[in-house]
């Protein structure tokens, strides 16, 4: 009597999700900085940051100075690495924030976000915050021209003008960035995008725009982009990402 062999069905590969690139699609990950700024994050909690930026090709991971120089070990330059300095309030001495922006450069940041202090710009001391501006620009491109400067005025505390104003002053201090909001500041409205375009109108394309605050759909975030946008602050980048076009990829995966 013959033995009769059972055939074990083969197993399917498992899809590695990947962004689509079809015309009709739109790869979202580029534009998104992957934050944590919580108080309690962990060292733990900044290696899975990092993991996921890797493998999701966001453009940075956003972490607060205490862990800059882990996650350059982590990251490498395979993507980049960003901070805050004055975080949320924006209203330490200008020399503090000058050094704690070079601090960031030494430990390995590659973008830097500062708040400003909006007081001055609530009561249109205009001298001494372009003033703060220029020496945290100065501070950090003397020491490495090629990290990015990203200044945050809090758009929901300011009125349409003083956004324009405000904007023109960053401009002209040598930033690089236009940053809406902290995200961490309470009793203001998150962003608009009546935000980008009144950046738009008062500096065209001397600056790049990021914008930061509740986003967490890619709904939200491709709104922003198609109103002039460059970049997405935000710790929901995952959920953004998934929530584009996505196509599987067959033959390896995770």
């Amino acid at each position: 009597m013959g033995v009769i062999l059972k055939l074990m069905p083969k197993k399917k590969p498992v899809p590695e999700i990947i962004p689509a690139t079809s015309p009709a699609s739109f790869n979202i990950a580029p534009y998104l900085d992957f934050a944590n700024h919580h108080e309690n994050a962990t060292h733990k909690d900044i290696e899975e940051l990092c993991g996921k930026v890797l493998k999701y090709g966001f453009n940075s991971a956003f972490v607060n100075p205490y862990y800059v120089g882990f996650a350059k070990k982590m990251i490498s330059n395979k993507a980049k690495v960003g901070t805050v300095v004055s975080f949320p309030l924006g209203q330490e001495l200008q020399h503090i924030k000058v050094a704690c922006a070079q601090e960031a450069v030494v430990a390995g940041a590659d973008e830097i976000d500062v708040c400003l202090n909006v007081g001055l710009i609530k009561e249109a001391n205009w001298d001494e915050s372009f003033a703060e501006m220029e020496a945290i620009v100065d501070g950090v491109k003397n020491m490495k021209k090629e990290v990015i400067v990203k200044f945050i005025p809090e758009v929901g505390l300011l009125t349409p003008d003083e956004i324009k104003k405000v904007a023109t002053l960053i401009a002209d201090s040598g930033a690089d960035f236009f940053k809406t909001c902290s995200g961490s500041v309470g009793g203001s409205r998150g962003p608009e995008v009546n935000d980008v375009k009144l950046v738009r109108e008062a500096v065209g394309d001397r600056l790049k725009i990021k914008v930061v605050g509740g986003i967490a759909t890619f709904e939200q975030a491709k709104t922003f982009i198609d109103a002039g946008a460059d970049r997405i602050g935000t710790s929901h980048a995952v959920e953004i990402a998934l929530g584009s076009e996505f196509v599987p990829k067959q033959g390896s995966g995770e």
